[in-house]
């Protein structure tokens, strides 16, 4: 368990009745562009929203080295600690980006939490559909949304609608996005259209669990 204080960034009101805690992905901090967009949506959308970033993103930030994740291990307590710093649980929805809803997903269900929201799910690595990870959704009892894009290379559509996975999940299909939402041009849909129509998605989905 950390006993150093974590860093969060708190957006929107701050007398909402439903907060999101959103950890970032796995390569990005918590404030990239994607991250900033979506949390912008949701707080229009009247969600409070808390970010934070795991150990060795906080350290990129102190001392600018690219480094890669810390094991699942750390990642799963450190999200723990979030959870219980902010107290409350059953009144917390969490979630995150790609590695950061999936490190959410690993924990929902031990924290009591009300929801859980991932952006991206990492179903498999992209181009080895065989490295499924799946196993713990197949029995998740939280209630869960999933964003995903209809061309994320970590799980296509096809192949998703294969996996086994827990009667407590919902899909949000976001419109020709890839794994960050972004669509093709040819499609005449953008990024920010699909980023808030997810928001929306999640809006709804927060406001019938709290």
């Amino acid at each position: 368990m950390s006993t150093d204080p974590i860093r969060f960034q708190f957006d929107g009101d701050e007398n909402a009745t439903h907060t999101i805690v959103l950890a970032h992905g796995a390569g990005a901090a918590m404030d990239s562009p994607f991250m900033n967009e979506m949390v912008g949506e949701l707080a229009k959308a009247g969600l409070r929203v808390v970010r934070f970033e795991f150990p060795y993103m906080a350290k990129r930030r102190i001392d600018g080295k690219k480094r890669g994740p810390d094991r699942a291990p750390v990642l799963i307590e450190f999200y723990g600690d979030v959870v219980r710093q902010l107290g409350g649980p059953e009144k917390l929805i969490i979630g995150g980006k790609s590695m950061g809803g999936r490190i959410a997903s690993m924990v929902a269900d031990d924290l009591g939490v009300a929801g859980l929201v991932c952006l991206g799910y990492p179903f498999h690595p992209p181009g080895k559909p065989e490295n499924l990870r799946t196993e713990h959704l197949e029995t998740l009892s939280t209630p869960t949304l999933i964003c995903h894009g209809t061309r994320d290379p970590f799980g296509k559509p096809n192949e998703i609608a294969g996996y086994t996975l827990s009667d407590h999940i919902g899909l949000h299909w976001v419109e020709d996005g890839e794994h960050d939402f972004k669509p093709r041009k040819s499609s005449g849909r953008t990024q920010s259209q699909n980023i808030a129509e997810a928001a929306l998605a999640i809006a709804q989905f927060a406001k019938a669990r709290v």
